[in-house]
């Protein structure tokens, strides 16, 4: 069984090869994978048959039909939850560190949503065999409140609240240095790099717009505690914005690796080096409920490895006074 995919090929498109264009559209599909697909004629524009490297002309309509792996559904297992909310409609979950959202290119087991299915209850189908009812998600590494449908009606209902910004959600992140403004927007478009497909880049061909809203919560030497709200939803989104003003995530291996600094009090220094994963936490998450209608607002604390780490930086803000 094929999935029908198709798209129209924008004016910023113009000019790109078609496998690079294909690849920021499904970030889970290898480019190698793309190009056995042109090659089996899966791919066509304008209802022909092209190569890998076609260029693209604006306007021109694209289609890909993308069979679904083998073994295609996820499968139930038994892994433990923190679960703050459950009903017939929704799940939401706090997600911990190292666990991805769903399965994926070399990912098959371990991830929530087969921790969701062991639960025993239904999830939306609508979100395909592999992503049942997820309609957002947090990179592996980033901890935090998360909703999940149990049924299509609430699927349909989530997506458009978080693509017509009528959620709410808030996060937490320790950054490098000191933010200039004790609060401000971040406003710059960002898109799927062309070269490092895994990457998120304000230099990118085709970009959309994303804005992210801070407060400075807390100074410490060397590091701010920010609070963060999205006005869009893009991958990556904080930590590019955060990356790209000079102030990344602490423990970004991607958008902000740093050597430890000298400077840095020891406490501190001690417990970062412990830390391989970004210092980001989405502490707060709103919606309103696809049944009831009523507005619902959950929060989760930060985890222990970034309470650490904040409580070492208080100490050794406190001694120094």
């Amino acid at each position: 069984m094929n999935t029908l995919h198709t798209f129209i090929a924008a004016a910023e498109d113009a000019l790109t090869r078609l496998d690079i264009f294909l690849t920021g559209r499904f970030p889970d599909i290898s480019r190698s994978r793309i190009k056995a697909l042109l090659e089996d004629g899966l791919v066509l524009v304008n209802a022909k048959s092209v190569k890998a490297g076609h260029k693209l002309k604006s306007g021109d309509d694209i289609t890909i039909s993308v069979p679904e792996p083998d073994g295609t559904m996820a499968e139930a297992e038994e892994i433990e939850l923190d679960v703050l909310y459950d009903d017939n409609d929704v799940v939401v979950v706090n997600k911990l560190a190292g666990m991805a959202v769903h399965p994926g290119a070399g990912r098959s087991s371990g991830t929530l949503v087969n921790a969701l299915l062991g639960m025993k209850k239904p999830l939306a189908p609508t979100g395909g065999p592999l992503r049942p009812g997820i309609v957002h998600r947090l990179d592996k590494d980033t901890t935090g409140v998360l909703v999940v449908a149990r049924n299509d009606k609430s699927y349909h209902s989530l997506v458009g609240q978080f693509k017509e910004r009528r959620t709410s959600r808030k996060y937490l992140a320790l950054v490098w240095g000191m933010m200039p403004e004790d609060k401000g927007t971040i406003n710059i478009a960002i898109g799927r790099d062309s070269v490092h497909r895994k990457m998120i880049s304000t230099k990118a061909r085709n970009k959309k717009e994303a804005v992210t809203k801070y407060k400075v919560l807390k100074r410490f030497p060397l590091i701010s505690l920010l609070e963060l709200k999205l006005e869009t939803g893009r991958t990556h989104q904080i930590r590019v914005h955060l990356s790209e003003v000079k102030h990344p995530v602490v423990g970004d291996q991607v958008y902000g690796k740093r050597d430890i600094p000298p400077a840095l009090p020891k406490v501190a220094a001690d417990r970062l080096k412990g830390i391989k994963r970004q210092m980001l936490h989405a502490a707060t998450l709103g919606f309103t409920h696809p049944s009831t209608g009523e507005w619902m607002e959950f929060s989760a604390p930060p985890p222990p490895d970034m309470k650490g780490l904040t409580a070492a930086l208080e100490g050794a803000s406190s001694n120094d006074m």
